[in-house]
Order: structure tokens, then sequence, then C-alpha cells
């Protein structure tokens, strides 16, 4: 690598906000299941809360990763060292605590007798790959998506890198990702030949929640990664206008579909293989914004901050671990109104306090073990 080492940017607040929501959105959604019956309308915004939670956090670790994927290969000769120092400091983030994790989720499953299918699986990230997942440990999907992504990418880009050497490093990159977006749009287009679902819950298991699926999600957090580095000056500019048709786009996509009925079973099309990518998209417009929001007054500096640091942790500990145990133990049916109130308080609480000390006393000393 000739020495070089990129490790990314200082901390901007407005990613730190941008995380800190999409993991609370992530709890807000599995919070229906301690409110079973709550008013229509809330179970669906706080359904669609959790949907956008996970689409956030796609398109940010696009933009972050796919940032310092970019910067080592312009400024280093992208041998197979620069794709092992790459993988090597990505999974000191993110391996340690997911294993810990699974293995407490096979030791609660085994002692509760609980039925693993294909519980090796998941130590190789292919519980969901090309097919629907098992219901063990339903929101490890959306890590099975992010370690593939960056394992792809990477060996494309180093593949091209040897195959087209001595070309402008920066366009190469631009056209290997859009290239590898091209490629897994055309799996959901595969898909939409191939299958005739036309339901959402078919829909968000089989397509949703699959690998081969959704890769295209967090490349297109690295294509405005790229944008923000060769066109700075656009960047700044046009951040207002994006963020301004980010919101249009929130509201066509997720107030004009109900209001104008497309529904799946009339137009697979549009939810097979254009819905997923259009929500990266939006979610993406916001990013020169938020990218620009460097700091803030200390008293939401601090809480912000904290949450964003947390949000991994708090997103493998919330669900499988802490709210399936709690409800196991006590039986929320039988709860009257202040009684859930205050058995969410403690779901919450316990979520961000063990969230922290697993963040505090595991996940950031490993982080520092990465040269």
């Amino acid at each position: 690598m000739n020495g070089t080492k990129i490790t990314g940017t200082e901390r901007v607040f407005g990613l730190d906000v941008m995380r800190a929501a999409a993991i609370l959105m992530v709890l807000g959604g599995h919070l229906l299941w301690i409110y079973p019956d709550c008013p229509k309308i809330l179970s669906q915004l706080f359904t669609l809360f959790g949907f956008w939670g996970v689409e956030l956090f796609f398109v940010l670790s696009g933009f972050l990763i796919g940032g310092i994927l970019y910067r080592l290969f312009l400024k280093t000769d992208f041998t197979g060292a620069t794709v092992f120092y790459f993988l090597q400091r990505r999974w000191f983030r993110t391996l340690p605590n997911y294993f810990l994790v699974l293995l407490l989720n096979c030791g609660i499953g085994m002692l509760f007798g609980f039925q693993m299918t294909h519980a090796g699986y998941y130590f190789l990230f292919l519980q969901n790959f090309a097919t629907t997942m098992p219901a063990f440990f339903p929101e490890s999907w959306s890590l099975s998506v992010e370690e593939f992504a960056y394992l792809i990418s990477v060996l494309a880009l180093f593949a091209a890198a040897i195959l087209i050497p001595g070309k402008n490093r920066s366009r190469l990159f631009i056209t290997v990702v859009l290239g590898l977006i091209a490629v897994f749009i055309g799996a959901k287009i595969g898909y939409y030949c191939w299958t005739s679902n036309t339901t959402l819950i078919q829909w968000n298991v089989s397509l949703k929640a699959v690998v081969i699926y959704r890769i295209d999600s967090i490349l297109i957090g690295a294509v405005f990664s790229w944008l923000s580095l060769n066109y700075p000056e656009f960047w700044a500019k046009q951040k207002i206008k994006m963020a301004a048709s980010g919101c249009v786009l929130i509201v066509l996509m997720y107030v004009g579909v109900g209001f104008f009925r497309i529904l799946i079973a009339d137009y697979p099309f549009f939810w097979n293989v254009l819905y997923l990518p259009v929500t990266s998209l939006t979610f993406a417009l916001f990013l020169p914004v938020l990218s620009g929001w460097k700091t803030a007054p200390a008293w939401l500096l601090k809480p912000v901050t904290l949450v964003s640091l947390i949000s991994y942790s708090v997103y493998l500990l919330h669900y499988s671990l802490i709210l399936q145990l709690l409800k196991y133990w006590i039986d929320t049916t039988a709860l009257v109104g202040w009684q859930l109130h205050l058995f969410t308080i403690m779901y919450l609480g316990i979520t961000f306090l063990l969230s922290y000390l697993l963040y505090r006393y595991y996940e950031k000393p490993l982080m520092a073990l990465r040269k």
C-alpha cells in the first residue's frame, strides 16, 4: 500500500444524527410487538420507521465506507495487501460484536429449545444470501447485506485495478460501482421475471431481506461519496435542492403510493425492481445537507453522538436477545396501558444500558486494535 493508511474523517454531527435516527426508527418499528393494538395509522407509521431505519443504515454505511474505499483506490497501488487492509479494518469493526451476539443467541436458543435451522450459515453470513432466511436472529439479515457489499466491492475494484492499469482511477472507481449497481438491479429484474410474488409479506422476506437483491442500496451511498469528493462545489451549492428533492420523493413514495393505490398486486415491477433503489436514492439525497452539519450545542451533541456510537450494539441486542427474553418472561398481552408504558421504558433502558456496556468494554477496545 506504499505505507498509506486511510481511516476516514472526523465525526460529523449531521451523519451522527442520521445514524441515531436510523437506530431509533428500528427500535420504534419493533415496539409494535409491545403495542399490537395501537391505532392503525400509528402501526403503519412505526412499520415504516422500521423499514426506513435499516435503509438509512445502508445508505450511510455506503457513504462512509465507500469514501474510505475510494481514497484507498486513489492513493495506493490497490494490491492484495490493500484489499486485506480494508477488509481487516472493516471486520474488526463488525465481526466481534456480531459473533458474540450470535453465540449468545445460539446459547439462549438451545436453552429454550428453539429450532435453529441452518444456524451454521450465520457464521458465514449465508443465512439470507439468495433465499429467505430462517426465523432465528432475524435482524441479522442486514449485516449479511453489508458484509457482502464490501467484500464484492473491494474484490471488483481489485480486479479492475489489475485488468485496467494506468486508467483514471476516479473514473474507474465510479464505473465499477455503477456497474455493480446495474448487476444487482438486474438481479431484482430477474426476481420479477422468475417469480409471481404479489404480496408484501412475501416481498418483505424474499426480496427486501435477501443479499443478492439489496447490495445496490449500499452502493448508492458509495456513489454519493464519490460525488462529494469529486464535485465539492456542486455538493455544497445544491444541498438544499437535493434535500428538497428527497422530501418530494418521500411524499411521492410513502404518501402517493398509498393514495394512488399503487399496490404490489397491480404494479409488481414497481415494487420488485424500483421501490428499493428509489428508497435508497431518496435518503441519499439528504447526505449533502447532513454531511455539512459539522457540530451542534453540547446539550444536543452529546446525546446524539452517544446514541450514534452505540447504535451497532443496540441493533444487535435490542430484539432477538432483549425484547424476546423480556416477552418470554413477561406476558405483555395481560398488561394494561400504563403497565405497557412501564414495560417499554424498562425495555429501552435495558437496551441502551447493555448496548453502552457492550460498546465501552468490548466493541471499542477491539476497534482500537485495528492497524
